[in-house]
C-alpha cells in the first residue's frame, strides 16, 4: 500500500498543505501580512506546549492557540494607541516565550526541538494525513465560498464596506483559515519556517498572472513542485527537509525574478 512508505506519506501531506497554502498565502502577500503569518507560527510552539500538557493532540492544539492568538490580533489592531507592528511583534516574541517555558517544564516529555522548528514531514503518519486532509477540505471549501468578499477586501475594503460585505467578520473567518494552515504545517516545514511556505511560492508566481487566480492557481504550483523537489533533494543528498522544501521556493522566486513580468495591476 503506497501509505506504507514514509516518502508518499510526507509527498501526500506535502501536496495536501501547498493546495491550501498557495491561496491564502496570495492574501498573506497582497495585504503585506507576513509579519501576521510570523507571529501566528510562533505561536505554535505555545499551542505545542499546550498541546501536551493537556494531552490533547498536537495539531489541535496549535490550532486553538494559534485562533486565540488570531483573535487577539484582530482585537488588538482596532486599538489606536500600538501600530500593527508592534502588537505583532509582542504577541510573536511573548507567545515563543512563553511557549519555551511551559515546553522546558515538561521534564516527563521528549520532545524533538528541531522538529519543531524546522518540520519533521518524513514522520507524518495516516492518522496526521486525515487530519490534514481533512482541514484542507474544508479550508478550501470555506475559500472557495469567501474567494470574492475577501479580494474585495483585500483590493478595496472601503468599498466593500459601502457592498455591505461583512468585514470583521471575514477577516476574523481569514485568521482562523490562516491558524488552520498553521496547525496543518507545523510538521511539514516547522515553526520557523511556516511562513515561508504561504510567502515564497506565490511571491514567485505574481509575476507571471493577469488575475487573482492565475496567481493562486500558479502559487500553488510552485508549492507543490517545491515540496516534491525538496524532498527529493533530501532523500538524494541527505539534507534536512523542511528547509530543503523552502530552499527550493527560493530558487523558483530567483529564477521568476530574472524573467520577464505579466504582473497583473
Amino acid at each position: 500500500m503506497i501509505l506504507d512508505d514514509f516518502f508518499w506519506r510526507a509527498l501526500i501531506a506535502g501536496v495536501g498543505i501547498s493546495i491550501i497554502a498557495g491561496p491564502v498565502g496570495c492574501f498573506v502577500v497582497w495585504k503585506r501580512m507576513s509579519f501576521l503569518g510570523d507571529t501566528m507560527a510562533h505561536s505554535a510552539l505555545l499551542g505545542v506546549s499546550f498541546g501536551i500538557l493537556i494531552g490533547f493532540n498536537i495539531i489541535l492544539g496549535v490550532f486553538l492557540v494559534s485562533i486565540a492568538v488570531g483573535i487577539i490580533i484582530f482585537i488588538l489592531q482596532n486599538q489606536k494607541h500600538l501600530s500593527n507592528d508592534s502588537i505583532l511583534g509582542i504577541l510573536s516574541h511573548s507567545s515563543l516565550a512563553i511557549g519555551v517555558i511551559i515546553i522546558s517544564t515538561l521534564d516527563w516529555v521528549r520532545i524533538d526541538f528541531m522538529g519543531l522548528l524546522f518540520g519533521d514531514i518524513l514522520s507524518v503518519t495516516i492518522v496526521d494525513l486525515y487530519l490534514i486532509f481533512g482541514g484542507v477540505i474544508l479550508i478550501l471549501l470555506s475559500l472557495i465560498w469567501l474567494w470574492r468578499p475577501l479580494i474585495a477586501i483585500t483590493f478595496h475594503n472601503e468599498l466593500a464596506q459601502a457592498e455591505g460585505i461583512p468585514v470583521k467578520k471575514i477577516q476574523i473567518f481569514f485568521m482562523i483559515m490562516t491558524a488552520g494552515i498553521v496547525a496543518l504545517s507545523i510538521k511539514i516545514v516547522g515553526i520557523l519556517l511556516l511562513t515561508s511556505l504561504l510567502i515564497i511560492p506565490v511571491s514567485a508566481a505574481r509575476k507571471f498572472c493577469r488575475t487573482p487566480e492565475q496567481m493562486a492557481i500558479i502559487g500553488t504550483t510552485f508549492g507543490v513542485l517545491s515540496v516534491w523537489l525538496g524532498l527529493e533533494t533530501s532523500f538524494y543528498f541527505d539534507t534536512p527537509s523542511g528547509p530543503s522544501i523552502v530552499a527550493i521556493a527560493v530558487i523558483f522566486f530567483i529564477i521568476s525574478s530574472i524573467l520577464p513580468s505579466k504582473e497583473f495591476k
